[in-house]
């Protein structure tokens, strides 16, 4: 018993001790992706709030945040990265379209909607057999519920955020 709470101990903190470099690279990638600090800051403010689904789903399961729930938390963070990017990718596209700038948030948002759900919908079930593993139910709740709701939330959230920051408001 003492012997598996050290391994765990040192792989944790292996984990913590690598994790801001691999942070601090995907900031670095998104920056460099869309040449630019505001629509980076826009992908980044939409990943905490996975933590209101991982938070449901660790309560609703009753499992704790261990080192495979950080494991799925870590991949989780890449996964809403990446529906943010598909997101804003479609922003831009509209707005180099030169779509009135309101209507291509509508319509970006709307075109992305179901790649997005549909990516989160079946990564989801591909994680459901795991939620009868006693070993990997922590790392599935949180990449079932982080996902899920992250989805969601990012779908609504980041339009709003880039409204606010280009200033952009519906027609009168």
């Amino acid at each position: 018993m003492g012997r598996e709470a050290e391994n765990s101990s040192e792989a944790k903190a292996s984990l913590a001790a690598s994790i801001p470099f691999f942070i601090g690279a995907m900031i670095v990638l998104t920056i460099l992706l869309f040449n630019s600090l505001r629509q980076p800051l826009l992908i980044w403010l939409c990943v905490p709030l996975i933590m209101v689904g991982v938070t449901v789903g660790l309560l609703v399961f009753d499992q704790a945040f261990n080192f495979l729930a950080i494991l799925g938390f870590l991949s989780l963070v890449g996964m809403m990265i990446k529906n943010a990017i598909v997101l804003m990718e479609e922003i831009n596209e509209q707005d180099a379209r030169g779509v009135d700038p309101w209507k291509g948030l509508l319509d970006a948002g709307t075109s992305r909607l179901r790649p997005v759900a549909m990516a989160a919908a079946t990564t989801a079930l591909g994680m459901l057999p795991l939620l009868a593993d006693v070993f990997f139910v922590a790392m599935a709740t949180t990449i079932i519920f982080g996902l899920l709701v992250g989805s969601v939330l990012t779908m609504i959230i980041l339009p709003v955020l880039y409204s606010l920051f280009y200033g952009i408001r519906p027609p009168d």
